[in-house]
């Protein structure tokens, strides 16, 4: 039976002192526990530690590098959100204009295009939660309008409200019949459907943890997407086809959000504002995220716009 009680943050020093991290200001260690838990610092000092069962650090661990690894992947996720979010907004417009001019507005509730239904049960009562939880007006104001109308909103009111992870389902779970998978997957360099639907589900996972303000940093990601070997014109993509061993990081995970950035935002500045993140921080070991050696100079990262 678990039987740890909890410890006050002058206990939890003491016992971190006494197992080798070196602690230098003992009121800045009681400043950052007291707003950052012990439970959540402990996910940046578990890779310092050289025996993880006694938890007992290597030497010279220090404490201010942990708040260095913490403040590290906080401004990663911040950076890495604001990318997803210009992703976000392009795949919802497309989504919006392209399967309602080829299937009309309630597109999304026509269960004869798409794959899985018990699937598109699921999503719609994902969808039906999120609409429910909405405080917008014109949500509101639909609803009191169109009181006798049983349908979900038509396609551009509702999407508006629906998460990227309903988002990417819906484009997934479309037959490949539909005439808009394929649109828009070479719309965004994908070549076919085949290869959108694992970039959105790639995307949508990372969002998920910077949203919940998840680590990061030395995570290792569950999913895999499905890699190009040479990107369409005038579109870049890394020389080398990434290894299996390697989606388990986050850097091919990044190449995915930066190849679809640059199409949606060419003059985007996540390589500079990526670079001057481990600059800042130069005591990080960017090889916890898988970063390749020189990835900076890769064409998919130098990309400024359609040439």
């Amino acid at each position: 039976m678990f039987d740890k009680k909890p410890t006050t943050t002058y206990e939890q020093i003491s016992l971190l002192k006494s197992r080798g991290l070196e602690i230098s200001s003992e009121s800045e260690a009681i400043h950052y526990l007291s707003h950052i838990s012990y439970y959540r610092l402990g996910e940046y000092w578990h890779a310092m530690q050289s025996d993880k069962v006694n938890h007992i650090f290597k030497p010279h661990s220090k404490f201010e590098d942990v708040i260095a690894l913490y403040c590290f992947d906080r401004e990663l996720r911040l950076l890495i959100f604001d990318c997803i979010e210009k992703i976000e907004i392009s795949l919802r417009t497309k989504l919006v204009y392209h399967l309602a001019h080829e299937f009309g507005p309630w597109w999304f509730q026509n269960f004869d295009l798409f794959i899985d239904s018990r699937a598109l049960v699921k999503t719609l009562a994902s969808i039906e939660e999120e609409l429910s939880r909405s405080k917008d007006p014109i949500l509101k104001n639909h609803f009191t309008k169109h009181k006798d109308d049983n349908r979900f909103p038509p396609a551009w009111k509702t999407l508006e409200h629906t998460s990227f992870g309903s988002l990417s389902k819906l484009y997934g779970n479309l037959k490949h019949t539909v005439k808009s998978k394929d649109i828009i997957a070479e719309e965004y360099g994908a070549i076919n459907h085949t290869y959108l639907p694992s970039w959105l589900q790639s995307i949508a996972q990372i969002r998920n943890y910077c949203a919940h303000h998840a680590r990061l940093w030395n995570r290792n990601l569950p999913g895999t997407f499905k890699s190009i070997t040479k990107a369409p014109v005038p579109l870049k993509w890394i020389s080398e086809a990434p290894k299996q061993h390697e989606f388990q990081k986050l850097y091919v995970h990044l190449c995915v959000i930066k190849y679809l950035l640059n199409i949606v935002a060419p003059e985007n500045h996540m390589t500079p504002k990526l670079v001057s993140l481990f600059e800042k921080y130069p005591n990080l070991d960017p090889n916890a995220l898988g970063m390749r050696e020189a990835w900076q100079d890769e064409e998919l990262w130098g990309f400024s716009g359609f040439r």
